[in-house]
């Protein structure tokens, strides 16, 4: 079950990145399915009739991809709260954090320090906006290699483009356990991770994806 909420205004920062790339809609507040968990996020129906070209363009191009949150990320997510013992007291590091959803779960589930890592400058407002809402802490880094060593490092939907693959040895330089969540990559051959599940879940809103994709595996270090 999920719900969404009519809360103040959005964040203005997040709303003018926003329209930059989808002009003429809002981000809602809006609670994930089988999580205690809001976050900002773009309403469930926007009109798609209504984009352009050169919209579209720029969606495909630089897209927001804070204003969902990915099937993985909510798998992840929902995870970590009904097993909080991976994380419990531990620092962790969320990689890609995009909307923060696995970070805000990390730190609900007990973890003792969480860190978002993501490049995109929005995004870390995205994560910092969403932890107000759920009222947690969280830290902020916006380069991976800038990080400490931490007990766990957390990485969901960031195998989607090939060229990403590299951080699956990068990962180990700074945490002894890795788990990472992915719904496009089903099976991957590492000498350092096993698959150790399946669990499905929706991108939300929903995006109406296939099947395949909402179909999320889960991988950790040996």
């Amino acid at each position: 079950m999920s719900c969404t909420f009519q809360f103040a205004k959005a964040p203005e920062q997040l709303l003018k990145a926003l329209h930059e790339v989808i002009p003429n809609t809002d981000l809602l507040v809006q609670q994930l399915p089988e999580t205690p968990i809001s976050l900002w996020l773009i309403p469930p129906v926007f009109p798609t009739d209504r984009l352009d070209d050169e919209v579209i363009r720029r969606i495909w191009n630089e897209t927001p991809y804070w204003i969902f949150c990915w099937a993985s990320g909510l798998a992840m997510a929902q995870w970590l709260l009904a097993e909080p013992h991976h994380v419990k007291d531990k620092v962790v590091l969320d990689f890609g954090a995009g909307s923060g959803v696995v970070a805000i779960a990390a730190k609900m589930a007990g973890a003792k320090r969480v860190i978002c890592c993501d490049i995109d400058q929005v995004s870390l407002a995205s994560c910092r906006e969403n932890a107000l809402l759920n009222n947690v802490e969280l830290e902020y880094l916006d380069d991976l290699y800038k990080s400490e060593k931490v007990d766990v490092l957390l990485a969901a939907d960031v195998l989607y483009d090939q060229c990403n693959r590299f951080f699956l040895d990068e990962f180990l330089k700074f945490a002894p356990e890795v788990w990472v969540a992915d719904s496009r990559v089903k099976n991957f051959s590492h000498p350092h991770y096993i698959k150790l599940d399946e669990r499905s879940a929706t991108t939300w809103p929903d995006l109406d994806e296939a099947k395949e994709f909402r179909n999320v595996s889960f991988y950790r270090t040996k």
